[in-house]
Protein backbone atom coordinates (compact mmCIF):
# COMPACT_ATOMS: atom_id res chain seq x y z
CA UNK A 1 0.00 0.00 0.00
CA UNK A 2 2.87 2.32 -0.08
CA UNK A 3 1.25 4.13 -3.55
CA UNK A 4 -0.63 6.21 -0.50
CA UNK A 5 1.23 6.36 1.79
CA UNK A 6 2.18 9.92 2.94
CA UNK A 7 1.80 12.50 5.55
CA UNK A 8 -1.28 13.80 7.09
CA UNK A 9 -2.22 17.43 5.22
CA UNK A 10 -5.87 17.95 5.83
CA UNK A 11 -7.62 19.36 9.14
CA UNK A 12 -10.98 18.38 8.59
CA UNK A 13 -12.60 14.69 7.81
CA UNK A 14 -16.28 14.64 5.99
CA UNK A 15 -18.30 12.04 4.75
CA UNK A 16 -20.66 13.27 1.59
CA UNK A 17 -22.66 11.37 -1.19
CA UNK A 18 -21.66 10.90 -4.48
CA UNK A 19 -22.28 8.67 -7.62
CA UNK A 20 -25.04 6.72 -5.48
CA UNK A 21 -22.72 6.04 -2.53
CA UNK A 22 -20.72 7.46 0.20
CA UNK A 23 -17.20 9.38 -0.33
CA UNK A 24 -14.34 10.91 2.12
CA UNK A 25 -13.41 14.14 1.80
CA UNK A 26 -10.51 15.11 3.34
CA UNK A 27 -11.06 18.87 3.38
CA UNK A 28 -12.42 19.55 0.31
CA UNK A 29 -9.82 16.56 -1.27
CA UNK A 30 -11.83 13.31 -2.08
CA UNK A 31 -9.78 10.21 -1.07
CA UNK A 32 -8.89 7.97 -4.01
CA UNK A 33 -7.77 3.95 -4.04
CA UNK A 34 -3.77 3.38 -4.55
CA UNK A 35 -4.92 3.14 -8.13
CA UNK A 36 -6.69 6.72 -8.31
CA UNK A 37 -10.28 5.26 -7.94
CA UNK A 38 -12.52 7.29 -6.11
CA UNK A 39 -13.26 5.81 -2.88
CA UNK A 40 -17.45 5.59 -2.75
CA UNK A 41 -18.30 2.87 -1.06
CA UNK A 42 -22.42 1.61 -0.88
CA UNK A 43 -23.38 2.63 2.75
CA UNK A 44 -22.60 5.56 5.41
CA UNK A 45 -21.68 3.21 7.89
CA UNK A 46 -18.99 2.20 6.14
CA UNK A 47 -17.58 5.60 5.27
CA UNK A 48 -17.77 6.24 8.41
CA UNK A 49 -15.74 3.91 9.59
CA UNK A 50 -13.23 5.08 6.72
CA UNK A 51 -13.80 8.63 7.36
CA UNK A 52 -12.71 7.24 11.34
CA UNK A 53 -9.62 5.54 10.14
CA UNK A 54 -8.34 8.96 8.48
CA UNK A 55 -9.18 11.02 11.66
CA UNK A 56 -7.02 9.24 13.77
CA UNK A 57 -4.02 9.44 11.60
CA UNK A 58 -0.91 11.64 12.97
CA UNK A 59 1.68 12.75 11.20
CA UNK A 60 3.08 9.63 8.16
CA UNK A 61 -0.38 7.71 7.44
CA UNK A 62 -0.23 4.35 8.80
CA UNK A 63 -2.00 1.86 6.51
CA UNK A 64 -1.79 -0.88 9.04
CA UNK A 65 -4.25 0.91 11.13
CA UNK A 66 -6.77 1.31 8.37
CA UNK A 67 -8.08 -2.18 7.43
CA UNK A 68 -11.37 -0.38 6.87
CA UNK A 69 -10.03 1.78 3.98
CA UNK A 70 -7.66 -1.40 2.79
CA UNK A 71 -10.94 -3.27 2.52
CA UNK A 72 -12.79 -0.78 0.46
CA UNK A 73 -9.47 -0.22 -1.78
CA UNK A 74 -9.60 -4.02 -2.11
CA UNK A 75 -13.07 -3.81 -3.33
CA UNK A 76 -13.04 -1.00 -5.85
CA UNK A 77 -9.55 -1.90 -7.20
CA UNK A 78 -9.07 -5.46 -7.46
CA UNK A 79 -12.31 -7.57 -6.64
CA UNK A 80 -14.80 -4.89 -9.05
CA UNK A 81 -12.21 -5.99 -11.99
CA UNK A 82 -12.07 -9.23 -10.94
CA UNK A 83 -15.39 -10.62 -9.79
CA UNK A 84 -15.95 -14.03 -11.69
CA UNK A 85 -12.49 -14.88 -10.92
CA UNK A 86 -13.20 -14.51 -6.93
CA UNK A 87 -16.53 -15.77 -6.97
CA UNK A 88 -15.60 -18.60 -8.47
CA UNK A 89 -12.31 -19.48 -6.12
CA UNK A 90 -14.50 -19.00 -3.21
CA UNK A 91 -17.83 -21.19 -4.46
CA UNK A 92 -15.37 -23.87 -4.89
CA UNK A 93 -14.92 -24.50 -1.39
CA UNK A 94 -17.61 -25.77 -1.49
CA UNK A 95 -16.52 -28.71 -3.32
CA UNK A 96 -13.72 -29.58 -0.66
CA UNK A 97 -15.82 -27.54 2.69
CA UNK A 98 -13.99 -28.18 5.97
CA UNK A 99 -16.87 -29.51 7.31
CA UNK A 100 -17.28 -32.64 5.08
CA UNK A 101 -13.87 -33.92 6.25
CA UNK A 102 -13.65 -35.39 9.45
CA UNK A 103 -11.15 -37.13 11.38
CA UNK A 104 -10.77 -40.72 11.57
CA UNK A 105 -9.52 -40.70 15.36
CA UNK A 106 -9.59 -40.67 18.22
CA UNK A 107 -13.36 -41.04 18.90
CA UNK A 108 -13.77 -38.17 21.35
CA UNK A 109 -12.35 -35.17 18.19
CA UNK A 110 -14.37 -37.37 15.82
CA UNK A 111 -17.13 -36.69 18.63
CA UNK A 112 -16.41 -33.12 18.99
CA UNK A 113 -16.11 -32.43 14.97
CA UNK A 114 -19.81 -33.67 14.72
CA UNK A 115 -21.09 -31.86 17.40
CA UNK A 116 -19.63 -28.27 15.92
CA UNK A 117 -20.12 -29.39 11.89
CA UNK A 118 -22.69 -31.50 11.47
CA UNK A 119 -25.99 -28.68 12.67
CA UNK A 120 -24.28 -26.06 10.11
CA UNK A 121 -24.27 -29.12 7.41
CA UNK A 122 -28.18 -29.46 8.60
CA UNK A 123 -28.56 -25.68 8.35
CA UNK A 124 -27.47 -25.66 4.91
CA UNK A 125 -29.67 -28.07 3.88
CA UNK A 126 -32.67 -26.80 5.13
CA UNK A 127 -32.40 -23.13 5.07
CA UNK A 128 -30.07 -22.51 1.53
CA UNK A 129 -30.88 -26.06 0.24
CA UNK A 130 -27.77 -27.26 -0.55
CA UNK A 131 -27.04 -30.92 1.01
CA UNK A 132 -23.52 -31.95 1.67
CA UNK A 133 -22.15 -35.11 2.17
CA UNK A 134 -19.52 -35.71 5.27
CA UNK A 135 -16.60 -38.71 5.36
CA UNK A 136 -13.78 -39.11 7.27
CA UNK A 137 -10.50 -39.24 6.18
CA UNK A 138 -9.12 -36.70 3.44
CA UNK A 139 -10.41 -38.90 0.49
CA UNK A 140 -11.98 -36.55 -2.14
CA UNK A 141 -15.78 -36.43 -1.50
CA UNK A 142 -18.28 -35.98 -4.68
CA UNK A 143 -20.74 -33.28 -4.09
CA UNK A 144 -24.45 -33.28 -5.33
CA UNK A 145 -24.02 -30.71 -8.62
CA UNK A 146 -27.54 -29.44 -7.61
CA UNK A 147 -25.83 -28.38 -3.87
CA UNK A 148 -22.81 -26.86 -5.89
CA UNK A 149 -25.08 -24.53 -8.01
CA UNK A 150 -27.02 -23.40 -5.05
CA UNK A 151 -24.55 -22.53 -3.03
CA UNK A 152 -22.30 -20.75 -6.38
CA UNK A 153 -25.57 -18.84 -7.17
CA UNK A 154 -25.24 -17.07 -3.53
CA UNK A 155 -21.93 -16.85 -3.49
CA UNK A 156 -22.14 -15.18 -7.43
CA UNK A 157 -25.03 -12.82 -5.63
CA UNK A 158 -22.88 -10.77 -3.53
CA UNK A 159 -21.89 -7.17 -4.39
CA UNK A 160 -18.00 -6.51 -4.86
CA UNK A 161 -17.57 -4.88 -1.72
CA UNK A 162 -19.52 -8.18 -0.36
CA UNK A 163 -17.29 -10.46 -2.13
CA UNK A 164 -14.28 -8.88 -0.38
CA UNK A 165 -15.34 -9.38 2.95
CA UNK A 166 -16.34 -12.78 2.08
CA UNK A 167 -13.19 -13.71 0.86
CA UNK A 168 -11.80 -13.61 3.98
CA UNK A 169 -14.25 -15.43 6.26
CA UNK A 170 -14.42 -18.46 3.41
CA UNK A 171 -10.16 -18.20 3.42
CA UNK A 172 -9.21 -18.26 7.06
CA UNK A 173 -12.04 -20.49 7.97
CA UNK A 174 -11.43 -22.85 5.05
CA UNK A 175 -15.42 -23.35 5.03
CA UNK A 176 -17.97 -21.98 2.74
CA UNK A 177 -20.99 -23.17 4.81
CA UNK A 178 -19.49 -21.34 7.84
CA UNK A 179 -18.82 -17.93 6.40
CA UNK A 180 -22.33 -17.93 4.79
CA UNK A 181 -23.76 -18.75 8.38
CA UNK A 182 -22.01 -16.00 9.23
CA UNK A 183 -23.31 -13.32 6.55
CA UNK A 184 -26.57 -14.32 7.10
CA UNK A 185 -26.95 -14.44 10.78
CA UNK A 186 -27.03 -17.61 11.60
CA UNK A 187 -23.79 -17.43 13.41
CA UNK A 188 -21.77 -15.19 15.47
CA UNK A 189 -18.67 -13.95 14.10
CA UNK A 190 -17.02 -15.38 17.41
CA UNK A 191 -19.17 -18.74 17.26
CA UNK A 192 -17.82 -19.34 13.56
CA UNK A 193 -14.35 -18.79 14.63
CA UNK A 194 -13.90 -21.36 17.56
CA UNK A 195 -16.10 -23.82 15.29
CA UNK A 196 -13.70 -23.41 12.60
CA UNK A 197 -10.49 -24.01 15.17
CA UNK A 198 -11.98 -27.52 16.57
CA UNK A 199 -8.99 -29.40 15.43
CA UNK A 200 -6.82 -26.60 16.19
CA UNK A 201 -8.12 -26.29 19.62
CA UNK A 202 -7.79 -29.75 20.16
CA UNK A 203 -4.34 -30.19 19.48
CA UNK A 204 -3.59 -27.19 21.88
CA UNK A 205 -5.74 -29.18 24.62
CA UNK A 206 -3.16 -32.23 23.84
CA UNK A 207 -0.05 -30.61 23.36
CA UNK A 208 -0.31 -27.29 25.10
CA UNK A 209 0.12 -23.53 23.23
CA UNK A 210 2.87 -22.46 21.21
CA UNK A 211 3.38 -19.10 21.14
CA UNK A 212 4.45 -18.41 18.00
CA UNK A 213 1.51 -20.06 16.58
CA UNK A 214 -0.92 -18.33 19.21
CA UNK A 215 0.44 -15.05 17.82
CA UNK A 216 -0.42 -15.92 13.99
CA UNK A 217 -3.94 -17.34 15.64
CA UNK A 218 -4.91 -14.12 17.63
CA UNK A 219 -3.48 -12.49 14.29
CA UNK A 220 -5.97 -14.24 12.09
CA UNK A 221 -8.91 -13.76 14.35
CA UNK A 222 -8.66 -10.18 14.31
CA UNK A 223 -8.48 -10.28 10.48
CA UNK A 224 -11.58 -12.68 10.40
CA UNK A 225 -13.35 -10.04 12.95
CA UNK A 226 -12.30 -7.19 10.88
CA UNK A 227 -14.22 -9.25 7.41
CA UNK A 228 -16.94 -9.60 9.47
CA UNK A 229 -17.36 -6.16 10.38
CA UNK A 230 -16.78 -4.89 7.18
CA UNK A 231 -19.26 -7.05 6.00
CA UNK A 232 -21.82 -5.86 8.15
CA UNK A 233 -20.65 -1.93 7.44
CA UNK A 234 -21.67 -2.61 3.66
CA UNK A 235 -25.37 -3.53 5.10
CA UNK A 236 -26.36 -7.03 4.33
CA UNK A 237 -26.19 -8.23 8.02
Amino acid sequence: MAEWKHKRFWSDVTVVEKDGGFTILLDERQVKTPAKTSLVVPTHALAELIAQEWAAQEGEVNPETMPMTRSANAALDKVTAQFDEVAALLAAYGESDLLCYRATAPEELIARQAAAWDPLLEWAQTDLGARLKSGHGVMYIDQDPASIAVLNKIVFAFTPFELTAFHDLVSMSGSLVLALAITQGHLTVADAWETSRVDENWQIEQWGVDDEAQEVADAKRQSFVHAFRFFEAVGRI
